[in-house]
């Protein structure tokens, strides 16, 4: 069985203990990205989310000033299609996990919100996006792994006799992980990724999308190379009770601007229509301490595993006998719930899955 692996999430764009509470916001800073980097790096995440977005700050250049300030973590930074010229790109990435130490994980995004990449000038829809993700993922590794000069002819880039230097410090090239719920992005896991992140769903549908993509990676030889995690949010205190307040709190002053946009602004995103259903069908709790309720306020990661400690390990190791081994996790306020994973629920999880996670 793979290691189990743990990855947290930094806050750039500012982070909340209430959305829509206009005192309870905090303010992206540097102040704020070192103190959850630092306690992200003492619980002993493995990676480091790096989102991107409008309200966030550029990716690249805040996961370089946290690498550089931190000595273990791994910033996982997104390489978006259309964005970068894939030659750069791939030199870019390169030289990151040289200068770092090789620490540097690649997130690969098609994009949630079509209002906002339009916004950003990347003219090509949702579905195009992906034929052009896994055209730029193939130059990538081609420009990393061959000797001498990469030639490529495709629908979107014509490369002739490009060669880059560095080559990465991670051999044969840093991991990847692609989070989405469209048979698009599975194709693209199937043949590319290192991990497939799923959001918040139940544990028996994980095990299934987990089975197809499996068959799917098979027809590229990958059947065995490819991973499967979470991306969750966390509400952990040692009373069960506090845990639903601090959870209840956080979506308890949220605006009607804030639902509507959750309904209007991701429509073509499967993965955000399948955790909407969820909450739908299912209304506040999936399972007795997997709630949905950040689904309201919040695209993307909107499903929290709600309890105390053992509650918490519980959940998440039903995902963990599924098949994920990875989980990409964030919580409220970031440096403290980060604290409170390490200290409350990762022993748990540890002492329970013994040689897969240290202590």
């Amino acid at each position: 069985m793979r290691p189990l692996e743990f990855g947290w999430y930094l806050p750039t764009h500012g982070d909340t203990t209430a959305y829509g509470l206009m005192e309870a916001q905090v303010a992206g800073s540097p102040e704020l990205c070192e103190r959850v980097v630092k306690a992200a790096e003492d619980a002993r995440f493995e990676y480091l989310l790096i989102p991107v977005g409008s309200v966030c700050w550029e990716a690249w250049i805040s996961g370089a000033f946290m690498a550089a300030r931190s000595e273990r973590i791994k910033p996982l930074i997104a390489a978006r299609p259309g964005y970068i010229n894939p030659v750069l790109m791939a030199k870019m990435i390169s030289t990151f996990d040289q200068m770092s130490g090789g620490r540097i994980c690649i997130n690969l995004i098609a994009g949630q919100n079509e209002s906002e990449v339009e916004a950003e000038g990347v003219r090509q829809p949702k579905e195009e996006r992906y034929a052009l993700m896994e055209e730029e993922v193939s130059i990538l590794k081609a420009l990393w792994t061959t000797r001498g000069p990469v030639h490529f002819q495709g629908k979107f880039h014509t490369i002739s006799g490009a060669h880059i230097r560095p080559r990465p410090l991670q051999q044969p090239f840093p991991k990847f992980y692609l989070g989405g719920g469209s048979r698009q992005a599975w194709e693209v896991s199937a043949k590319h990724s290192d991990v497939h992140l799923f959001w918040g769903d139940l544990p028996e549908r994980i095990a299934e999308n987990i089975a197809e993509i499996r068959r799917m990676a098979r027809a590229h030889d990958r059947e065995e190379a490819i991973g499967f995690g979470m991306r969750l949010q966390v509400i952990c205190r040692e009373d069960e009770a506090d845990a639903w307040e601090a959870a209840d709190q956080l979506v308890r002053y949220a605006t009607e601007r804030q639902k509507q946009e959750m309904k209007t602004l991701y429509t073509r995103s499967e993965a955000n229509q399948r955790v909407q259903q969820l909450a739908r069908d299912y209304g506040d709790l999936l399972m007795p301490h997997l709630w949905t309720g950040i689904t309201r306020v919040r695209p993307g990661a909107g499903i929290a595993v709600v309890g105390n400690p053992a509650q918490c390990a519980a959940t998440l190791q039903q995902f963990i006998d599924a098949g994920c081994h990875s989980f990409c996790l964030s919580g409220y306020l970031h440096d403290e719930e980060a604290e409170r994973f390490g200290r409350l629920i990762r022993p748990i999880l540890a002492a329970n899955n013994r040689g897969r996670l240290a202590a």
